[in-house]
């Protein structure tokens, strides 16, 4: 049996929240901030690109699904689908036990940083043409989280008229 992400998320904080605060104090809230979210985003990223080499899937809307079933494993999300196409992958998170647990721990501002920003760092891990927008999230208070998937097209290279 593995563990649920949601899990996985709730050990490593045992030990990355002690830490973030103590770099935090040392390094000010700005500087560690961005120390953490780069050494985060690099990992995430490669998680993205062994994700999307495994899944060796050209349909955005099934391969991010499939990731999004993982993130809700253990009643961890509940979300509603707006969009699945091959070009696209649209839902909005209504309840998020990631956002519960921070909050709980009176820690939403780091929640956000190390969960909710790897959003971002595993998308793009995913292919270049494929890119997330998200404008709010629980974790900050929102009623729900909107996550927007999209293939974009390749910008031409030539000039106008060509």
């Amino acid at each position: 049996m593995s563990v649920s992400v949601i899990e996985q998320a709730k050990i490593q904080a045992q030990v990355l929240v002690p830490l973030v605060k103590a770099l935090q104090a040392e390094l000010g809230e700005a500087r560690a901030n961005a120390i953490v979210r780069k050494a985060l985003g690099e990992l995430y990223r490669g998680f993205g690109e062994a994700f999307w080499k495994a899944k060796n899937e050209s349909d955005l809307g099934k391969a991010v699904g499939s990731a999004f079933a993982t993130y809700a494993r253990g009643d961890a999300l509940s979300y509603d689908v707006i969009e699945q196409t091959r070009d696209a992958f649209a839902f909005d998170v209504k309840r998020c036990a990631y956002a519960d647990f921070y909050k709980a721990l009176g820690e939403p501002e780091l929640g956000f940083l190390m969960v909710c920003t790897a959003d971002f760092a595993t998308a793009d891990g995913f292919a270049p043409d494929i890119k997330l927008t998200r404008t709010q999230t629980i974790m900050q208070g929102a009623d729900h989280c909107d996550f927007r998937y999209r293939r974009i097209a390749e910008v031409s290279k030539g000039r106008a008229g060509e």
